[in-house]
């Protein structure tokens, strides 16, 4: 089957970056969660949760590869099976654990990365990629100083309070790839390079701001409408309330 150059060439980027040295993490912490993601498929607590009425109706331990802490453990294996009914005091209890906001906001940017990609792989006959190596180094642990409360469960980082020693995360100006600050490209934006890995990969797979408003073309082998009816369909199945 023939890929887009581009298409393959956002997801190799997309997944070597996951063995790199994070924001709030190290590379071999982030390996970890990759693994663990795919892991979550196998849990039989997460099994029994996602068939509950409510998630609380199932107790037990996550069964685990062992290399992360249990609160990490949680956050990767409910985001990955059943991200559709969590909730705010499930995020206060991950705080409690000891969670902060910036290394959640990390672990959220890899396990829809890792999910991502796996998932196109199998949809088109692919096997799944080896984990990428863990690089050494220390995470740089730098929190935008621009960074505001809101509109979600932690801070966020808007284009009018972008620093200059903060990366160009928005692309705001005109060109291939324009991010105005809407409230999803603000989820992940206060750990910027995070929000980067996940949209670097995101338009390549889907399409651009630009390319989305512009209905006088078509940039993929679909339309514009057939995309949208895909993209509703898998939303709605996944309990997207977006």
């Amino acid at each position: 089957m023939r890929m887009r150059a581009d298409l393959m060439q956002a997801q190799d980027a997309a997944w070597h970056a996951i063995g790199a040295q994070g924001t709030w993490r190290t590379g071999a912490d982030r390996v970890a969660i990759a693994a663990e993601t795919r892991h979550a498929l196998q849990c039989p607590l997460c099994a029994a949760r996602r068939t509950a009425l409510s998630p609380a109706m199932a107790e037990g331990e996550h069964t685990s590869l062992g290399q992360l802490a249990a609160a990490d453990v949680e956050a990767v294996h409910r985001i990955r099976t059943d991200s559709g009914r969590l909730g705010r005091a499930w995020f206060d209890r991950l705080r409690g654990a000891g969670m902060q906001d910036e290394a959640y906001v990390e672990l959220v940017s890899i396990v829809v990365v890792t999910v991502a990609i796996d998932t196109f792989r199998l949809a088109v006959g692919l096997d799944p990629l080896p984990l990428p190596a863990a690089q050494p180094g220390e995470p740089t642990r730098r929190r935008p100083r621009g960074a505001r409360p809101g509109p979600g469960w932690t801070a966020s980082l808007s284009p009018a309070d972008r620093c200059d020693d903060d990366p160009d995360l928005f692309r705001e100006h005109p060109g291939p790839r324009e991010r105005f600050g809407a409230n999803i490209h603000l989820a992940l934006s206060l750990v910027p390079e995070s929000m980067m890995h996940w949209w670097d990969l995101f338009e390549p797979m889907y399409q651009t701001g630009p390319q989305m408003r512009d209905f006088t073309r078509d940039f993929r082998a679909i339309s514009h409408p057939q995309i949208e009816m895909l993209a509703a369909r898998v939303a709605a199945l996944n309990q997207c309330e977006y």
